[in-house]
């Protein structure tokens, strides 16, 4: 009897979520126990429309291009399943000789691994989640493959932008990164910062509730000192009670789309404030860009699609691979795998502690950066600037 896998992406892409893919196939190949490995063509969705492809007929040189493809390969959704759904799965899994289920997403897809998980028991399936998600928002884990390039993006984007409004000191510039509840991709901003002064000048968190006042207060000291002033704020902002400070444009289920957070700001600054300001809102750029994919976030994601199968064959299921830091004596990053029980993962959100920003909230601290710049691979380039020699060097 054939032994096949089947794996399912959900929700939002990321520069990594195709190389976890690469990892199952991988395995599946270097076991000798694997058949066929199904992708399901369009997400969760496509399980009942049976829309499946067996990748393995592919030769090597094609599937390696996953390691450096943007989005999904085999597409994704937000299907939402409804209790009958789950109820017809197993049918469908026996149909095609599936064995084991490989669901690769965020909570959500966690979520819908662990029902998914229930509705096979008893029925010799096994169902494993692989982390994904660029808002690093999964319980447990250290940190999930996505993250990592959405964070090398953010910083060097932040880098890049601080060097032109310091070359040009006459206006403020927002910065908009996404995480609607969670703001680990704009606390990855300040690895953009190399020596005092540098940008990210100020940074603001969706877990903390944004003061305007304040915020004008910071900016118009910063404008004075520095003539040129950049902020990185989270799409997901809101104010002391708790609702965004730009009411959102629309929601459905899970999923909230925010109105121009970083174009509101700006805004302020130049009405209240009366400085030109502009804003940059790059948006799924960040998730999608290789170009400034990390290179440990791609090998830990392939590490998370091998260990997915690796859990399924050896029986384990209802587990979510996780990344678990090891303490090393010289302080060196290292991680190990852990299967983790997919109950302790679904819809739970992790969001930044309270020890990683400052008092103020409008800063993260060393203790972050710290805990971030493994993640992001090799450091960023660094620029030079003649305007920060003295004055007889110049001459």
């Amino acid at each position: 009897m054939a032994t096949n896998v089947l794996v399912v992406h959900g929700g939002g892409p990321t520069a990594v979520i195709n190389s976890s893919l690469y990892g199952v196939l991988e395995e599946a190949r270097e076991s000798g126990k694997i058949d066929k490995v199904y992708a399901a063509m369009g997400g969760s969705e496509a399980i009942f429309k049976e829309r499946f492809l067996d990748l393995l007929q592919f030769p090597e040189e094609k599937l390696k291009l996953l390691l450096e493809t943007p989005a999904t390969a085999i597409g994704s959704s937000r299907y939402a399943m409804e209790e009958e759904d789950y109820k017809a799965m197993p049918g469908i899994f026996k149909k095609y000789d599936i064995k084991y289920v490989l669901l690769n997403g965020g909570n959500g897809t966690m979520d819908t691994c662990g029902k998914i998980y229930h509705a096979c028991e008893g029925q010799d399936i096994r169902v494993v989640g692989i982390p994904k998600t660029i808002d690093n928002d999964i319980a447990i884990t250290d940190h999930t493959p996505g993250y990592g390039s959405a964070a090398r993006y953010i910083a060097a984007t932040t880098a890049e932008v601080g060097v032109d409004v310091k070359s040009l000191p006459i206006h403020v510039c927002v910065i908009e990164a996404m995480g609607r509840n969670a703001g680990w991709i704009t606390a990855a901003s300040v690895l953009a910062r190399k020596k005092p002064g540098d940008a990210p000048h100020l940074i603001y968190l969706p877990e903390f509730p944004f003061n305007e006042e304040e915020f004008l207060e910071d900016v118009k000291k910063l404008y004075d000192k520095l003539g040129g002033v950049v902020v990185v704020a989270s799409e997901g902002l809101k104010d002391e009670k708790g609702e965004p400070i730009v009411p959102p444009i629309f929601k459905s289920g899970r999923a909230t789309y925010y109105g121009d957070v970083s174009s509101h700001l700006a805004n302020l600054v130049v009405k209240k404030l009366g400085i030109k300001a502009r804003s940059e809102k790059p948006g799924i750029c960040g998730r999608a860009s290789i170009a400034w994919q990390s290179p440990v976030d791609r090998d830990e994601a392939v590490l998370a699609g091998r260990e997915a199968l690796k859990a399924a064959m050896s029986g384990d299921s209802g587990v979510m691979i996780g990344f678990i830091r090891d303490e090393t004596e010289d302080g060196s990053y290292k991680i190990h795998v852990e299967r983790i029980p997919i109950e302790q993962v679904m819809l739970y959100e992790r969001v930044i502690p309270e020890s990683y920003v400052n008092d103020r909230k409008n800063d993260v601290t060393e203790e972050f950066a710290k805990w971030c710049r493994p993640l992001i691979g090799p450091e960023l380039r660094e620029f030079i600037d003649f305007n920060g020699y003295k004055e007889e060097e110049r001459l």
